[in-house]
């Protein structure tokens, strides 16, 4: 498994792992779904993936195995001196291999080279198992929530809020 900085010719691949890891019927295959929480299919397209990737203080992390597949990935930008992890994705038939510990791991590291005191994070809250993985690996509930915004990728279909998530570094 190797781990490294994902490139614009990356995109299409990363929108299907991304989509395929948090909605529709491939997504239920793992354990980090939220296709019954959130309407559609689709958790990002080519052109908000390429928006995102051209952001000042973006980088996505991909994980690739042996054969050059991306297995996973995450979303990382820099913020007043923290790091924003958001859109952790793991091929939902690997998930539990231990991938997005890794991620996780090299996410870290990265903010650590980027000077980040604190890596923190947005999960919706109904989410126990995910908030508990998460906290397994140290981070902690901050108190502060967030709404859950309706849009083009998807309505919610029940009320939902973010949890903020942080560890510090």
């Amino acid at each position: 498994m190797k781990i490294s900085k994902a490139l614009l010719q990356d995109i299409p691949h990363l929108v299907k792992l991304i989509n395929s890891a948090y909605r529709g019927e491939s997504s239920k295959k793992g354990w980090t779904t939220e296709a019954d929480m959130v309407s559609g299919d689709l958790r990002t397209n080519e052109a908000n993936m390429k928006d995102l990737m051209q952001r000042p203080g973006v980088v996505f992390l991909k994980c690739c195995n042996d054969e050059q597949v991306i297995e996973g990935s995450v979303f990382l930008q820099k913020k007043d001196g923290k790091l924003y992890l958001g859109m952790l994705s793991v091929s939902p038939t690997l998930q539990t291999k231990g991938i997005g510990k890794k991620l996780m791991a090299a996410a870290e590291k990265y903010a650590r080279e980027q000077d980040c005191s604190a890596v923190f994070m947005r999960v919706i809250s109904i989410r126990k198992e995910l908030i508990a993985w998460y906290e397994r690996q140290g981070y902690y509930k901050t108190g502060e929530v967030q709404p859950f915004e309706n849009g083009l990728f998807g309505i919610a279909q029940q009320p939902l809020e973010f949890a903020v998530l942080q560890k510090e570094l």
